[in-house]
């Protein structure tokens, strides 16, 4: 792993993210989504723009009803398949942007899969994703997370901080 594991530089990457960044818009979201169990459309526009903003026209196709069905199914399912492959069926969710709502709605702890990311946990991007990918990199995540003592979302901000400033692609 090219990620470093101390809970001192994990923080220190994620601060300066956090100088960086701004989560506002979807911190914004946290509670009333979890308070109903489910995105609206309108949300879901959020989390796009903060993601994939080229995805916004694929996600306005979307019906409010669908929204809401598919989202309450990821965020209330105990089934882990189910939960990602929902969300999958919504017209511009990638596997990138589901996680995003995993992420930061749901109450177990996920990361975003972005290749920031998944270069710092030293993983290759695969040609394309799958749930067997997906549930190794949450695997891995949870217990570099559990092992540092830091929350998923301080995780998450280091691993994408690491990657920006070590890998030499620049932007993201």
């Amino acid at each position: 792993m090219r990620f470093p594991s101390s809970p001192r530089k994990i923080n220190a990457l994620a601060d300066c993210y956090l100088s960086r960044y701004d989560d506002a818009p979807i911190e914004a979201l946290v509670a009333p989504v979890r308070g109903r169990g489910h995105v609206s459309l309108e949300e879901l526009e959020v989390v796009c723009r903060w993601k994939s903003p080229r995805a916004l026209p694929r996600v306005r196709r979307n019906t409010a009803q669908d929204v809401k069905d598919l989202t309450h199914c990821a965020l209330s399912s105990k089934n882990e398949r189910l939960r990602i492959h929902s969300l999958l069926a919504l017209d511009g969710v990638s596997w990138p942007t589901a996680s995003v709502l995993l992420h930061w709605f749901h109450s177990d702890p996920y990361p975003l899969l972005d290749v920031r990311a998944i270069w710092s946990v030293g993983l290759e991007k695969p040609s394309s994703y799958s749930f067997a990918f997906w549930w190794a990199y949450v695997g891995k995540c949870r217990r570099l997370a559990r092992d540092a003592g830091v929350s998923m979302r301080t995780l998450d901000r280091a691993l994408w901080e690491f990657s920006k400033r070590e890998d030499g692609r620049g932007s993201a």
